[in-house]
């Protein structure tokens, strides 16, 4: 099988380690690649001691994308068990179904150790999870062990070893059960949204709320600086007193201010001379009507001047 892969690969690397650490089977769970596909692992792992699936065996595939460990596995159970739909791939944030949570630290091993761990929880609606009775998970289980993989050829009597008197019920890989822990199902995820969401709404609730007291707080500013402003014109204006004509009181400095602002115009007003104030329109029409005075003028004497050369010609001819 080595000859077939690029042994420089990431992915065909920690696959070989892998191999070589779960090549013997234990009391709890067994996994190997199959003889022509690295990428594609069978697996057995015993059901869960104290649970509708003590005394089972069950088997299933791990098929491992090319990117492996950067990204998940898909895991699918080939025996039936009551608890996981067969030939569907189970959702785990382990699992293929949430590459978003996988973990490059996790491994084949952890993914068995999962499986195992999360056989008695509730499916709660996770995709490729079932509810059975535990009446019919008890009796599936007793089945399981006459299930013979066309495959791989696994037997599930065969594929674990025996549990002994002395042996450990659980699996005693502390690391590996470990990172099981941080292994998630679906239906806890989607709980994980529903609370992400109902914050999220807390909080578009709260901008809302700190608008609105936003504006309430502008609009009281604004009624406050009106009531202050008629407040000053109250208090500047004229009184009159009874026993006499009413005499203006005198103005302020701020009310002088305010005056002059009012009569004054904002930027000061620039007088030209009487000359510069005449439109540039007149000048121009003026300049012309001279000109064609005096060319009229020109054009008249050239006239004159060339029929008197005619006549006196004529006088000098005749004489």
């Amino acid at each position: 099988m080595e000859s077939k892969y690029n042994l420089k690969s990431p992915a065909v690397k920690r696959l070989m380690k892998e191999a070589a650490e779960l090549r013997d089977p234990t009391e709890h769970y067994h996994a190997q690649p199959l003889e022509d596909n690295l990428f594609e692992w069978h697996f057995s792992v015993r059901g869960p001691p104290d649970s509708d699936f003590d005394g089972g065996v069950y088997h299933g595939r791990i098929v491992l994308p090319p990117e492996y460990p950067m990204k998940p596995p898909s895991i699918i159970l080939l025996t039936p068990n009551g608890r996981f739909e067969v030939g569907k791939k189970i959702c785990l944030s382990i699992s293929g179904h949430h590459p978003e949570t996988w973990q490059p630290s996790w491994s084949i091993r952890t993914a068995l150790i999962a499986i195992i761990g999360f056989m008695p929880t509730k499916g709660e609606g996770a995709i490729g999870s079932l509810d059975y009775t535990p009446e019919e998970r008890r009796a599936l289980a007793k089945k399981s062990l006459d299930f013979c993989c066309d495959v791989c050829g696994s037997c599930m009597r065969s594929a674990l070893l025996a549990l002994s008197p002395d042996s450990d019920p659980r699996p005693v890989d502390h690391h590996a059960h470990r990172l099981a822990q941080q292994i998630n199902f679906k239906a806890d995820s989607s709980s994980s949204a529903a609370d992400s969401g109902s914050s999220a709404a807390a909080a578009a609730a709260a901008v809302t709320s700190s608008n609105s007291e936003s504006s309430a707080t502008a609009e009281r500013d604004t009624e406050d600086t009106a009531s202050a402003e008629q407040t000053e014109s109250s208090s500047v204006a004229p009184q009159t007193s009874s026993e006499g004509p009413s005499v203006p009181a005198a103005p302020s400095p701020r009310q002088r201010r305010s005056q002059n602002q009012i009569q004054s115009p904002r930027y000061p007003v620039l007088t030209a001379s009487p000359a510069a104030q005449l439109p540039p329109q007149d000048a121009g029409h003026t300049g012309l009507a001279v000109l064609i005075v005096l060319l009229t003028l020109a054009l008249a004497a050239l006239i004159f001047r060339r029929i008197y050369l005619a006549h006196e010609y004529k006088f000098d001819y005749e004489l």
